[in-house]
């Protein structure tokens, strides 16, 4: 064609209309994200896990229409470790969120799944609790930024938003859902990212400055108004080492001044644990109303919906109240469920182990944008559609604590630990001859320790070479 000819521009221009339109098409078929972090959320807490009387229509709706890990585990079973483990894909030890204390110019430095898709054309928020010190202001990677201040409050909760730390009226759950909808509502031309992290089903606490919870505040486990009678006087279900003493775990058997010996009767509360699922009722419900606001824009299909908890917790299981913190199942098993038609197939129920230190590669495979370097997860897209564990994936893996003084019984706690498809080993490190070791296949209440037995020298010795793998390339 004659350059020369009044067409040619015309054509050009056509051409790159087309090209930017293509270009265009193809960022809008990434998806959405929303990551729903609930805090404290037991692995069986909700009705699709088999709670018999636990009301979670929504949550159960994702377990019906995705994806729900029958073998998810926090890999630091903590609040502030865990949220940093979530949003960078490292083990704790690398990331330097040590524990619940002030960690506020530390967590600025992360680099987190949140900076990768932002760079990569995501419109990115966070709502709710950011927990790793008491600093509420902006982290980088968010466009939109709506959080509270440490550990927050149930009731009329102080929020940073618009550049301020303001006091906004109302119950906080509800507060996020609202904040949450609004976000999701804008008019936008690119795919979103939106991180709603929940203080449900935490209680209220007492802070000193470094943000160390001193106690726990008036009133405790808050649910809305709405919640307050439901459930009334249901029995919790019990697992069977519910109020059993822990004999075998010197640990726990140690005698500390004022601390109770665990037992029968330091187990949680059943009114404690009805409050905690009244709280996740909130939750849910506002999880319904998002689900159906991106019904109604025609995207819910084009949104990977994820919901995840931070740690588990204890409801007496060995005598244990109101915690979290140590290597057993109730504390590190957690639920993670997603649901994205596209690439998660209705109903499946991934058997091979997921981390939380997977959420953040699993979140920009899924995206396409680019990995984070050097971290310690895996995507767990090729389990969405795999029939047990794959070829090439992980076994086993690290459990890491590093000793607090929040809790008396927890001073000298601090472990590590190793559980693979069978076993758990667990290796304290300032507490001598106090070691623990489990055979989950046979004993899956982890009652039975074997770690002192001439017979099970072998499999100690097997155990303390796979943690030793672990923590060489972490270390």
């Amino acid at each position: 064609m004659d350059p020369s000819s009044p067409r040619t521009p015309l054509t050009l221009g056509l051409v790159l209309w087309l090209f930017a339109g293509a270009v265009g098409a193809s960022a809008q078929e990434r998806p959405n994200i929303l990551l729903v972090v609930v805090d404290d959320l037991r692995f069986d807490d909700f009705g699709a896990a088999g709670h018999p009387f636990s009301r979670t229509p929504n949550i159960d709706r994702l377990a019906r229409e995705g994806a729900s890990f029958q073998n998810m585990f926090a890999t630091t079973p903590l609040c502030s470790p865990s949220r940093a483990n979530i949003l960078t894909g490292l083990y704790t030890r690398r990331h330097g969120i040590l524990d619940n204390t002030e960690r506020g110019p530390r967590s600025h430095e992360l680099q987190t799944f949140a900076q990768r898709l932002e760079a990569s054309g995501y419109n990115t928020g966070f709502i709710g609790k950011w927990h790793m010190g008491n600093d509420p202001t902006p982290r980088s990677g968010f466009d939109a930024w709506v959080a509270m201040k440490g550990q927050g409050e149930a009731i009329d909760p102080q929020l940073y938003e618009n550049g301020q730390l303001a006091r906004v009226t109302g119950y906080v759950t509800d507060i996020f859902t609202e904040r949450a909808l609004r976000f999701i509502g804008e008019k936008r031309t690119r795919p979103f990212l939106l991180m709603l992290s929940h203080k449900a089903l935490h209680p209220n606490v007492i802070q000193q400055a470094d943000g160390t919870v001193i106690s726990i505040g008036e009133g405790g486990f808050i649910p809305a108004d709405r919640h307050k009678k439901l459930y009334a006087n249901a029995t919790p279900p019990r697992r069977k080492n519910y109020g059993v003493p822990p004999r075998g775990k010197p640990a726990l058997e140690r005698r500390i001044e004022g601390v109770a010996p665990l037992g029968p009767a330091t187990v949680t509360a059943d009114e404690t644990i009805r409050d905690r699922l009244r709280m996740l009722a909130a939750v849910d419900e506002g999880l319904g109303r998002i689900m159906a606001a991106l019904e109604q824009q025609g995207s819910i299909d084009k949104t990977v919906i994820m919901v995840v908890g931070d740690n588990g917790y204890f409801y007496g299981e060995h005598g244990l109240s109101e915690e979290r913190r140590l290597a057993y199942e109730e504390s590190i098993r957690l639920p993670l469920l997603v649901r994205y038609p596209p690439k998660v197939p209705i109903g499946s129920r991934p058997t091979a182990q997921a981390l939380t230190i997977d959420i953040a590669p699993t979140i920009l495979d899924l995206a396409a944008a680019k990995p984070l370097d050097g971290i310690d997860g895996r995507s767990v897209v090729p389990l969405f559609a795999a029939k047990g564990t794959p070829e090439g994936w992980r076994r086993s893996f690290l459990i890491e604590y590093n000793t607090d003084i929040v809790f008396p019984r927890m001073l000298k706690m601090g472990y590590d630990a190793v559980r693979n498809e069978r076993y758990k080993y667990i290796r304290y490190r300032e507490l001598e001859g106090m070691n623990e070791l489990y055979d989950l296949q046979e004993d899956p209440f982890e009652l039975r320790n074997l770690h002192d037995l001439a017979s099970a020298l072998g499999l100690r010795q097997r155990m303390e070479g796979e943690l030793a793998a672990l923590l060489k390339p972490v270390s």
